[in-house]
């Protein structure tokens, strides 16, 4: 049996594609506050030729939120949350393409950001602009929510979202992100890690010294190291005291979906060029520890000289940046106390601590009727069963936007294995971006219908 809005997005998707490519050429990175005006300009282009409506641009403090909200036939409200800014394009020398030139090669489209996020957010879109297209109306409300400072940790959308609760309202939330696994599959995230980034930093004397010098000045790179230390023993546990203690218990229902949840291992070995996991992880304990466990880990460290060549230098100061991806029941200030504490303790007062981003960590329960509404709809489209995990090992500012307001999220969308995502060469497949279009054009209406079946039945 024929269906009308995915024959008219096969017939639109060059159309589709190029409002991808056109906002892939901006370079909308927040970090540096690059072509952000630029895409809040655009998305308003767009919404008005998608949608024949202005888009309202909202302030933050910050980056602004473009927002809309497109009135439907029954009081069902879906949400989508979605981000406009993206990484910087650095080591540019590893790009194969230009990354603000979108670039077709075999399969694949390249730029910075297709993945992460703009290939989801045009694909939802361009989903609901098919709906009208063909239908002429929509069969619930759609609310979009596209943030312009998720990957600079979020910053002001806290209190963006207590002054607009009434905006943030709606019944489920598709997230931002979404991919496929080494097997094709669709994965289906149900929530995400916390956060807590920081940056640890020591100084010695008030300016780079000879490193003659050493024999008698103290090196504020050798305290970091030795702070760093403290931190974590050899086999990857965290060593802060009172760290793990309010981890709430995984439940014998996650237990059943991590058993089935897929990781491909030999491929991810493979594509990353490794020999083995951290403590040689393999099967249910490896999934357990990269969806159920916290992390620490040191994103940098920079002190001194690094350049070709030799310079004998004892540098004045010492910086390390640090992300803890926290799980649920961990709360970012807490941890942060918690640190600053163990380091008085063990004598390290004098390092310094600066705090750049917090996230508290969110789980969606399996037994929501977006879930289902989700899963089935892939199923049906692909004819296999999604690859479902409680939570993504990544972050983001789910908490804020969804369960702050008792709203359940999920996550599926069009990147793959191997998107790159905050890497050079990030990529989606076209095809996965058309299919993504149309699977989220089915999803509105099986959720919009599951949604009025509960209502009924209550």
């Amino acid at each position: 049996m024929t269906n009308p809005i995915h024959e008219y997005i096969e017939k639109n998707r060059d159309v589709y594609i190029n409002w991808l490519t056109e906002f892939c050429k901006i370079p909308s990175v927040a970090a540096q506050n690059r072509g952000m005006k630029e895409s809040v300009s655009y998305l308003e282009q767009l919404f008005n030729e998608a949608f024949n409506v202005d888009a309202e641009v909202l302030d933050t403090g910050g980056q602004p939120v473009v927002f809309s909200h497109l009135k439907g036939e029954t009081d069902t409200i879906l949400s989508f949350y979605n981000h406009y800014d993206v990484q910087p394009e650095d080591p540019i020398e590893l790009w194969n393409t230009p990354p603000f030139e979108p670039t077709l090669v075999g399969d694949r489209l390249y730029a910075r950001g297709i993945a992460d996020n703009k290939g989801n957010l045009i694909a939802r879109m361009a989903a609901v602009h098919a709906i009208k297209e063909v239908v002429g109306k929509l069969p619930i409300d759609i609310k979009f929510i596209f943030e312009g400072e998720e990957e600079i940790g979020s910053i002001n959308l806290g209190a963006f979202t207590d002054k607009h609760s009434e905006k943030i309202h709606a019944d489920g939330c598709v997230w931002e992100f979404g991919y496929r696994d080494a097997e094709n599959r669709l994965e289906v995230s149900l929530g995400v890690k916390g956060l807590l980034y920081v940056e640890l930093f020591a100084k010695g004397a008030n300016t780079d010294l000879h490193s003659a010098q050493a024999s008698i000045i103290g090196s504020p790179v050798w305290r970091l190291v030795k702070a760093l230390n403290l931190l974590k023993d050899s086999q990857d546990r965290i060593l802060i005291p009172g760290f793990y203690d309010d981890i709430i218990p995984i439940t014998e229902e996650e237990i059943q979906m991590i058993r089935q949840y897929n990781i491909s291992e030999i491929e991810l070995l493979e594509h990353l060029g490794i020999d083995n996991f951290i403590n040689n992880l393999t099967g249910e304990e490896l999934k357990k520890k990269h969806i159920f466990e916290p992390t620490c880990n040191i994103c940098g460290i920079q002190s001194g000289y690094t350049g070709e060549g030799s310079k004998t230098v004892l540098p004045s100061e010492a910086f390390a940046k640090i992300d803890f991806r926290l799980v649920p029941g961990q709360l970012p200030n807490k941890i942060l106390d918690l640190l600053r504490t163990y380091l008085d303790a063990e004598g390290f007062s004098d390092i310094g601590i600066r705090t750049f981003g917090e996230e508290i960590a969110v789980r969606t329960h399996p037994s929501e009727i977006i879930v289902k509404a989700v899963i089935e709809t892939i199923e049906e489209y692909t004819n296999q069963p999604p690859n479902v995990i409680p939570n993504t090992p990544g972050t983001g500012p789910m908490f804020e936007l969804t369960e702050k307001f008792g709203i359940p999220a999920v996550s599926f969308g069009v990147g793959n294995f191997s998107s790159y995502t905050h890497a050079p060469n990030e990529n989606i497949r076209v095809e996965d971006f058309i299919d993504g279009i149309k699977m989220m054009a089915s999803f509105v209406f099986k959720y919009g219908e599951m949604m009025v079946r509960r209502k009924e039945e209550k």
